[in-house]
């Protein structure tokens, strides 16, 4: 979420926000799961996170584990 991941730091590895930049710049996507944000009592809405984290639907995450043998955490 828009100002969270600058804020979240353990010792000294970086920041989640450094880790976001560095993962974007080696292509990974980042998708948010707008159901869960909504059993967490989030909005779920796309101004609610920061580039490149974007909200999708449930059914988009599981076509896209089953499609990439991947593994979808919670």
């Amino acid at each position: 979420m828009k100002g969270q991941a600058e804020k979240i730091k353990l010792g000294s590895f970086p920041t989640v926000r450094e880790v976001m930049d560095q993962a974007a710049k080696a292509g990974v996507k980042m998708l948010v799961c707008g159901q869960s944000c909504a059993m967490l009592g989030l909005k779920g809405a796309p101004e609610e996170f920061q580039d490149p984290a974007k909200v999708v639907g449930a059914a988009t995450l599981n076509d896209l584990v089953l499609e990439y043998d991947a593994v979808l955490s919670f």
